[in-house]
């Protein structure tokens, strides 16, 4: 039975869960509300918490008062949570790019704030902006107010970072005409070009704007280097951001000293946290083996290290009777290993990972200072709400629940009872052994909700990478920063353990993907995880059995036979569209290339099929501009199965990939009841034009009275052709020809297809300018409903309702996404 000094023990663990809710909750919101608000909300939990105080301490007797008061701390909790966040948000909301500022020249002067990244043609790097004016023909302009922190890229003159649209840009190469050195702690003054944070919304994707939000970054852009602009300016150096010039200076010898570049990569991000060293090649290994989180500075990094801080402390300590007059070695080490920690977490960047790590680390290290002994729950829960304050949008990232529910099945199975260093080798292997296995088995429901794939060699990997990395690789790299020396044993050791890594990558079925499970099924799989891993007697632990069933069975609905539905992904400037029917599915083209080392392919196709569970029957690529086959590699390496349809040439090099069958009007098949023609070009056409675009694949695809019509690039010319030799040309939705462009949809074609929707797939703010005003005041003539991706997010549509387009960026809206003026304000 609960005593009176039990129960109210307990509730200021109450109200630590009530702020995790409180903030889960906010997190929710769609829209922000006035700070008024926010302001009453925190006022209102205060007065509630006084009044619940001043009852505790007069000792009210009413009935169910502890069950009232626990309550009451429930709910303080949650009005704390809510309100103190969303007062966050509404001061850093507050500080965004006005969007009058975007697409113009402006000179900022600012300081770099952190150290370069070079890659991809140019280099990327942050500046703390100091001042910023209008860039004027006559001289300088008017003052511009900007965000404090701009993120800005400046590209070498002719490479792929300038979005060029033939393969030529890519041939290149990237560092002719490359930036000035640039540095952390550097002052200098360039010409930019900024627009907000907007990046791609697809379901089950890569949150950039998020990223950017919890980052501090509210505006990117690019230097302007052209002949009319004022060339960039080094201003001199300052005093400022120290930590980011050591980092650089290390991450720079490590190049310097070790050969092999891929090596080198590695070894850089062990040391200074820069994860974009290490090739995406390596990644892919990494993530194939289920190891990618020892690759850069982890929480299992800061917690080695504090771990062996603590030790050395104590060692230390204990050699001198003074300081242990002064203050128990115990305690020194428990201080001494958390603030090391927490300078080591700084010197690698202080990335997010790293944050929540030292603020665990802390907690825990208090309570031992403390002589306080909490059941493990009510640890692993202070740990969770010190990180939530700090971070709020921390419980939207991946990385804070794979942490937690790590930490927390290791706690509720007692893998962790045993001591570290205790017994013999035999036991802590076996011990070391059963620790993977249970967070293994916890982590995979969450996983595939998360990243669609699991890692079937991971247990092996990590067996084997974990001591590799924890023991050899990552003492030598932080210990070559006094002797340079062993940063070249330490890339023979990342060599080594690539070649196992690499071997365990290339064995059949390493790594599965399915379906995405809705989120009761990945609760529910975590819950039989656990459950199966406890101590228990193994009839009872075989009762987790069918709570992960549902993770493993699930299968996405699929369109009734007879109908199909479109998914017209958000990837940029460039077309990927999905088109499925019950038993089939086609890609139609796949994305642009958005510079040399990424595409819309591994970016963004990959993770949506894989979480979708697709298996496509056949990809169309309309042409061969490069943003509509810029992903097309990355999507054949992971749909071996999928046929080619294309007017690419015999020459072209995907062609090596797999041999394309030539589209040409008049071919027609039929899956599930839905029937796609191809209705351009004809055979003549393919030896009579020339230019990509004019050979674009036009698909028409229907069903009973329901279509739809691909029409990749055409231009007026074509879509002249096409009204006139083709008598049913009618549709509910029209993908809008060349995204929009002044030199497409012309009056013939809009006329003849007299769709319901009309869908632009476009960058946000493209070089280009599509969709072009006359071609959108076209639509708005016929009243069409015109819906642009940079608005829209991925576009989801059914043949069952034809009239109704869905838009993920509306259904998925938070008050971090990028609101996109009204294209009148434009």
């Amino acid at each position: 039975m609960t005593t009176g000094r039990e129960a109210r023990a307990l509730l200021p663990f109450t109200a630590m869960a009530g702020s995790v809710l409180g903030v889960a909750l906010q997190l929710q919101q769609a829209m922000l509300w006035n700070w008024r608000c926010y302001a009453a909300i925190v006022t209102g939990g205060c007065i509630l918490a006084g009044l619940s105080a001043w009852g505790v301490r007069r000792r009210v007797r009413v009935a169910g008062v502890w069950g009232l008061s626990v309550s009451v701390a429930l709910l303080v909790g949650a009005c704390l949570g809510v309100g103190l966040t969303g007062l966050r948000a509404v001061a850093y909301a507050g500080q965004t790019l006005d969007s009058r500022v975007e697409g113009r020249d402006v000179e900022v002067t600012g300081v770099i704030a952190q150290m370069p990244q070079h890659g991809e043609g140019g280099v990327r790097f942050r500046l703390n902006v100091q001042s910023a004016r209008e860039v004027a023909p006559a001289g300088r302009g008017a003052p511009v107010a900007l965000p404090s922190t701009l993120a800005l890229a400046w590209y070498a003159t002719r490479s792929g970072g300038w979005g060029r649209a033939g393969e030529a840009a890519a041939q290149i190469d990237p560092m002719d005409d490359a930036p000035a050195t640039l540095h952390a702690g550097e002052r200098w003054r360039f010409t930019v070009r900024l627009k907000a944070p907007h990046g791609a919304l697809n379901p089950h994707g890569f949150d950039h704007e998020l990223s950017m939000w919890e980052q501090g970054v509210q505006a990117m852009g690019s230097v302007r280097t052209g002949a009319r602009d004022a060339p960039p300016e080094r201003l001199g150096a300052t005093w400022r951001h120290p930590v980011e010039r050591v980092r650089e200076t290390v991450r720079d010898a490590v190049f310097a000293q070790v050969a092999d570049r891929r090596m080198a990569g590695v070894i850089a991000a062990l040391v200074t946290g820069d994860q974009g060293a290490i090739e995406r090649n390596d990644w892919d290994v990494f993530r194939a083996t289920g190891v990618a989180h020892l690759m850069s500075i982890s929480g299992l990094h800061v917690t080695m290290f504090a771990w062996l801080a603590s030790a050395v402390v104590g060692m230390l300590w204990r050699r001198s009777s003074r300081l242990m007059l002064a203050w128990p070695a115990p305690h020194a080490a428990v201080v001494g290993g958390v603030l090391l920690a927490a300078l080591y977490a700084l010197f690698s960047g202080w990335g997010i990972p790293s944050q929540r790590t030292v603020w665990m680390l802390l907690v825990v290290g208090l309570l031992r200072l403390s002589g306080r002994r909490w059941p493990w729950p009510f640890v692993w829960l202070a740990a969770c709400w010190t990180v939530v304050v700090a971070d709020p949008w921390a419980l939207m990232q991946p990385g804070f629940w794979l942490s937690f529910v790590a930490v927390g099945a290791l706690f509720a199975t007692d893998a962790g009872a045993a001591p570290i260093g205790g017994g013999t080798a035999a036991s802590r292997a076996r011990h070391m052994l059963r620790e993977q296995w249970v967070v293994t088995l916890a982590l995979t429901p969450l996983t595939l909700l998360l990243f669609q794939q699991i890692s079937a060699v991971g247990l092996l990997a990590n067996a084997v990478a974990i001591p590799w990395i924890t023991l050899v690789v990552t003492p030598l790299a932080m210990l070559g920063a006094v002797v340079p020396a062993l940063w070249t044993l330490a890339g023979w050791a990342v060599q080594a353990l690539s070649l196992v890594l690499g071997w365990l990558a290339s064995w059949p079925f390493a790594t599965l993907s399915m379906p995405a499970p809705p989120l009761w099924a990945a609760v529910a799989g975590i819950a039989g995880g656990v459950w199966m891993t406890m101590r228990l007697p193994a009839a009872l632990r075989l009762l987790g059995l069918p709570l992960l069933l549902p993770v493993l069975l699930w299968q996405v609905p699929r369109p009734a036979e007879g109908s199909f539905d479109l998914l017209a992904a958000d990837v940029g400037q460039g077309n990927a569209v999905l088109v499925r029917t019950a038993h089939h599915s086609l890609l139609y083209d796949a994305g642009p290339r958005y510079g040399l080392e990424s595409d819309a392919g591994n970016r963004v196709l990959v993770p949506l099929l894989a979480a979708l569970g697709e298996r496509l029957d056949m990809l169309v690529l309309s042409h061969r501009d490069v943003d509509h086959i810029g992903g097309a590699e990355a999507v054949l390496a992971t749909q071996p199965q999928a046929a080619l349809l294309s007017s690419i040439e015999a020459s072209h090099p995907l062609q090596a990939l797999r041999p394309a069958q030539p589209c040409v009007a008049g071919q027609q098949w039929r899956w599930d009841g839905v029937t796609f023609e191809v209705l351009h070009p004809r055979a003549d056409d393919i030896a009579f034009l020339s230019k990509p675009n004019t050979l674009s694949c036009v698909l028409r695809i229907h069903a009973g009275t329901n279509a739809v019509l691909l029409a990749g690039d055409i231009e007026r010319l074509q879509e002249l052709a096409l009204v006139t030799r083709t008598s049913a040309l009618g549709a509910d939705l029209l993908l809008v020809p060349h995204h929009g462009s002044k030199t497409s949809s012309s009056d013939a074609l809009l006329d003849a297809v007299a769709p319901r929707i009309a869908l632009v797939q476009a960058g946000y703010r493209n070089r280009f300018g599509h969709p072009a005003p006359e071609v959108v005041d076209r639509y708005r003539l016929r009243d069409i409903a015109l819906v642009e991706s940079t608005r829209c997010g991925a576009a989801f549509w059914t043949s069952m309702r034809p009239g109704d387009l869905q838009c993920h960026r509306q259904q998925a809206r938070r008050y971090w996404h990028h609101a996109v003026p009204p294209m009148d304000a434009d």
